[in-house]
């Protein structure tokens, strides 16, 4: 099956139930493919949840949600050990983290206790529940929701857990068109969508052979590593110049653009990564691995300035 096939069905099964928001279905495809975690970030009302379980359905694989609430226990992610009085014996009692695809929806809202408990699985595919160590279903991914403006009762999310993150994409309102389209498709509560399963976890675990025969030059191999090596030369202290960042992307952003780029190449039926494809890659993948100054925030710079001022002052690699 070609990359272009496999996005056709889904986005036909995911498009019966979310309108528009194209660029960020295919972001979300890509991270599949290449075995990565998404933060969707974006105002309340612009079907974050839906796109998600939408996608769980379509891809036909166990879905599970957990609602972040300050009152959230790690052990209401992770799972406990539960008493048996018949045996008189602990077994550990498994919890919504052992899913293939596991929605944590407004993460920023659970303190930072739980929010930890995500890390071991997010990054080993584990999970440890009473001493013992529980390996989570393949394929797993961990696809969050956060509010950008609401901030009372929020706990941001910290370094460790965005940089787990392959991608994090920024949610916008729909056009008017989609936004009108919504209206006449969903203004009646007799006419809510029913999706069906187009893929399965079996089926994407074997496509990722596919995306592995993807070509990716060492001249783009050095262009990644420029880009991202980029970021931190300008976190480095400069004698007379304003420092605009405290750090820069992490290596994981590195194996994030070798990794998504090659996704993102076969997705489009491309058979090779060119830099065009790296840097419309970077901003989703470097927004929330660089960390900016206190001058960068009072000059009104974002990271997605940062990102393009380094895609700009990077030579790209010659054909």
């Amino acid at each position: 099956m070609t990359g272009p096939d496999w996005s056709k069905k889904l986005r036909e099964e995911i498009g019966k139930a979310v309108i528009g928001q194209d660029a960020v279905i295919e972001r979300l495809m890509v991270a599949l493919l290449a075995n990565g975690h998404v933060l969707l970030e974006g105002m309340p009302g612009l079907a974050k949840t839906l796109l998600i379980k939408s996608l769980g359905t379509a891809l036909g694989v166990q879905f599970e949600r957990i609602q972040f609430t300050p009152d959230l226990l790690p052990s209401d992610v992770v799972g406990t050990m539960i008493f048996q009085p018949k045996n008189g014996e602990f077994s550990a009692h498994r919890g919504p983290i052992f899913a293939n695809l596991v929605l944590a929806d407004e993460i920023n809202r659970a303190p930072a206790k739980v929010q930890s408990a995500l890390l071991e699985g997010m990054q080993e595919r584990q999970v440890t529940i009473g001493g013992q160590t529980h390996a989570l279903p393949k394929p797993f991914f961990v696809m969050a929701t956060q509010n950008p403006v609401e901030q009372e009762g929020t706990y941001p999310l910290p370094e460790a857990q965005t940089d787990r993150f392959l991608f994090k994409l920024i949610v916008d309102y729909p056009s008017a068109e989609e936004e009108s389209s919504m209206m006449q498709r969903w203004g009646q509560v007799t006419k809510q969508p029913s999706l069906a399963a187009a893929s399965s976890g079996e089926e994407l675990l074997a496509l990722r052979a596919e995306v592995d025969r993807i070509h990716l030059s060492p001249a783009v191999q050095g262009y990644i590593l420029a880009l991202v090596r980029g970021t931190r030369s300008l976190a480095e202290r400069s004698g007379s110049g304003k420092r605009y960042l405290n750090f820069g992307a992490s290596p994981r952003a590195s194996l994030a653009l070798y990794q998504a780029g090659r996704s993102l190449a076969w997705l489009r039926g491309q058979d090779y990564v060119s830099p065009a494809l790296i840097q419309e890659l970077a901003p989703d993948i470097m927004r929330h691995r660089i960390g900016l100054t206190y001058e960068a925030e009072a000059e009104e710079i974002t990271p997605d300035k940062i990102v393009a001022q380094v895609v700009e002052r990077t030579p790209v690699p010659a054909k």
